[in-house]
């Protein structure tokens, strides 16, 4: 593939992705995350849950991306077409941004219940006793950090590795989301899973954060970046959340109950209380950066 190529097909893929959404029936990640607990079932066990919890993830990861690569070989000069649809299916931008209209517009009806069960779509913390603004902070807080998840750590990736690269991110994203959990079950099976995911996010998220801090206030941005993200207990989030709190000006993070328990959590960000109308502004932000991605990319390979 040539240079201009790679980010053309990863214009085409956003296209589709922000045309289609996620596919409605038959979506490959479902499958997976079927396929995952199956896997789960057979290797969980009483002793030795990081090495099954390892031994899960290099054979659900490392076997697809496989796949993938010989994929990719064996379809010679249309290898870029089958580079576009992996990466679409590898990117939800566009359902991530549905789910979050979905919430302001419940929450602008006055129909707090609604946008309560529509934030725990995705978010994982409790969200049935939620206030407004709890709800319009757990939905800005998932549409910053999952836009790295969502979008430009299957962006970064792709630009380095193709399709497999974007294939593996994916995979080991979906698997932290399934098994990453400090439960007892998780805590050693999924530790595996979760640092996989740590590893392929660093430097995206790195990126992320200094794309939200030029596309929003830089100043605030930096600061809150500098200043608050080693307090926060993932350090992919911490970068990618401060820096967007802060180049959206509001202020995020706080207490927030999961599993029936309040976790304290240090606050994010600078500026007033976040409202619903903030969170389209998430959003576009979140737009504003694979745009902003896309057209460097399309610079990058045209003068290469």
């Amino acid at each position: 593939m040539t240079a201009i190529a790679v980010p053309l097909t990863a214009v085409l893929a956003v296209v589709l992705d922000r045309l289609l959404g996620e596919p409605r029936r038959w979506h490959p990640l479902v499958g997976f995350g079927y396929l995952a607990q199956q896997v789960e079932a057979k290797l969980h066990g009483s002793t030795n849950r990081r090495w099954r919890g390892l031994l899960a993830v290099a054979v659900l990861v490392g076997g697809f991306t496989f796949l993938a690569f010989l994929a990719q070989r064996s379809l010679g000069s249309w290898a870029w077409l089958l580079d576009a649809i992996l990466l679409y299916l590898a990117i939800g931008a566009a359902s991530l941004k549905q789910h979050a209209e979905a919430v302001r517009r419940a929450l602008q009806n006055s129909d707090l219940d609604t946008a309560r069960r529509s934030v725990g779509l995705i978010v994982s913390r409790d969200t049935a006793e939620m206030d407004e603004a709890a709800v319009v902070s757990a939905t800005i807080e998932s549409v910053l950090e999952n836009g790295c998840d969502a979008a430009f750590g299957a962006l970064f990736w792709f630009f380095v590795a193709g399709a497999p690269g974007a294939v593996a991110y994916r995979l080991a994203n979906t698997l932290d989301a399934m098994w990453g959990y400090k439960t007892a079950r998780y805590l050693h099976f999924g530790w595996a899973a979760a640092r996989l995911d740590d590893l392929l996010n660093w430097i995206p998220a790195r990126l992320v954060a200094l794309t939200y801090l030029i596309l929003g206030n830089t100043r605030v941005a930096w600061h809150c970046w500098r200043s608050q993200a080693a307090g926060w207990e993932s350090p992919n989030a911490g970068p990618v959340m401060a820096a967007g709190a802060g180049a959206l000006a509001i202020q995020l993070g706080g207490a927030a109950k999961y599993h029936g328990q309040i976790e304290s959590r240090p606050v994010l960000g600078a500026g007033r209380t976040p409202m619903a109308a903030d969170i389209a502004r998430a959003s576009a932000l979140v737009d504003r950066g694979v745009l902003l991605w896309l057209v460097l990319a399309l610079i990058g390979g045209w003068v290469a």
